[in-house]
C-alpha cells in the first residue's frame, strides 16, 4: 500500500460521514477519499461538505481504493460484497468492515476469499469525535495496513486492537452498547433531581457535566475507578450513602447481567446473519 492510500467508503451514512470528517481534521486529503451510495442527492451533499469524490457505482468506488471501508447495514452486506467481489479480487485492497455481527470469514467468503480484512466495532460517540473502537485484523493484513486503519479510527476517538475476533462481541457489549448505559444513568439522575425540585433542564445540564467531568478525570488519572470512587467518598458523607445504596441494590450484579445479555445477543445476531445469507 502507498504511504498516502486512497480510501473508498461503500456507504455514506452518518458513521461514514463522521469518519470522513475526522480523517480530514487529522490530515487526510479529501482528494484521496471516495464515497459511494445509491442516493446521488445525498452524495452531492457529502461532496459539497467534505470535498471528496463521490459515485453511485460501488464497483467504481472500490476500484479507486487502496482501502475499502464497508459502511453499509449488515442486512445488505452480502449483496454489496458479492457485487464488488470481482473488482476487489483484481485490485486486492485492504477491506475494512464496520458492520456489527459479520465475521471476517463470512465477509471474506462473500468477497471471493484471500483478502486482507479488518473488522471494526465503532460506537455512536464517534459522531462527535469521542468514539471507542475495537479492531481485529485477519492474518493477511500487514503492519502498514494496521497503522493506516488505526490512524483512520483514532481520528474519531480511540482505537484498540484485539487478538481474538470473538472479543468483538465483548467490545460490542462494552463500548458499542455502552453509551446507552450512561444515557440511562443520566435519565435516572435527571428524574431523581427533578423530583427533588431542580428544574429539569438544569438537572440534565448538571448531570451531563458531572458525567463528562468524571470521564475526563478517569482518563487523566493514574488511579483505577475504585480509587477514584473512594477519593470522592467521605466516611459518613453523602457519597458514601449513595454508593452503599447502589451496592445494597445489587448494581454490580445487574451491570454484569446486562453486559452478558448484550454480548450474548451480539453472538446470536452474528449467527443469524451468517445463516440468513448462506
Amino acid at each position: 500500500m502507498s504511504t498516502s492510500p486512497t480510501i473508498g467508503f461503500i456507504g455514506a451514512g452518518n458513521m461514514a460521514s463522521a469518519i470522513i470528517g475526522g480523517m480530514l481534521d487529522s490530515g487526510f486529503r479529501a482528494a484521496s477519499i471516495w464515497a459511494s451510495a445509491p442516493d446521488d442527492e445525498h452524495l452531492q451533499t457529502i461532496r459539497r461538505k467534505f470535498g471528496v469524490s463521490v459515485t453511485t457505482d460501488n464497483r467504481y468506488c472500490a476500484q479507486q481504493a487502496d482501502v475499502v471501508i464497508l459502511a453499509v447495514k449488515p442486512q445488505i452486506m452480502a449483496d454489496v460484497c458479492r457485487d464488488i467481489a470481482p473488482v476487489v479480487q483484481n485490485t486486492r485492497p485492504l477491506m475494512v468492515s464496520i458492520a456489527a455481527g459479520l465475521t471476517s470469514s463470512t465477509l471474506d467468503e462473500w468477497l471471493g476469499g484471500g483478502l486482507p480484512l479488518v473488522r471494526v466495532m465503532p460506537n455512536t460517540p464517534s459522531l462527535v469525535g469521542k468514539g471507542a473502537a475495537g479492531l481485529y485484523a485477519n492474518s493477511a493484513v500487514s503492519d502498514e495496513q494496521k497503522k493506516t486503519v488505526e490512524s483512520i479510527f483514532n481520528s474519531i476517538g480511540k482505537a484498540l486492537w484485539l487478538d481474538d475476533e470473538e472479543q468483538l462481541h465483548a467490545v460490542t457489549a462494552l463500548s458499542g452498547s455502552g453509551p446507552a448505559y450512561f444515557f440511562l444513568m443520566l435519565e435516572a439522575l435527571e428524574a431523581a433531581a427533578t423530583e427533588a425540585g431542580i428544574e429539569a433542564a438544569k438537572a440534565r445540564e448538571l448531570a451531563i457535566q458531572t458525567m463528562a467531568g468524571a470521564a475526563e478525570m478517569a482518563a487523566r488519572s493514574e488511579h483505577d475507578p475504585a480509587q477514584l470512587k473512594r477519593n470522592v467518598m467521605s466516611p459518613g458523607g453523602t457519597t458514601e450513602q449513595a454508593i452503599l445504596t447502589f451496592e445494597d441494590g445489587g448494581m454490580r450484579a445487574l451491570v454484569e447481567k446486562a453486559y452478558k445479555a448484550a454480548r450474548a445477543r451480539s453472538q446470536e445476531m452474528a449467527q443469524e446473519l451468517a445463516e440468513a445469507n448462506r
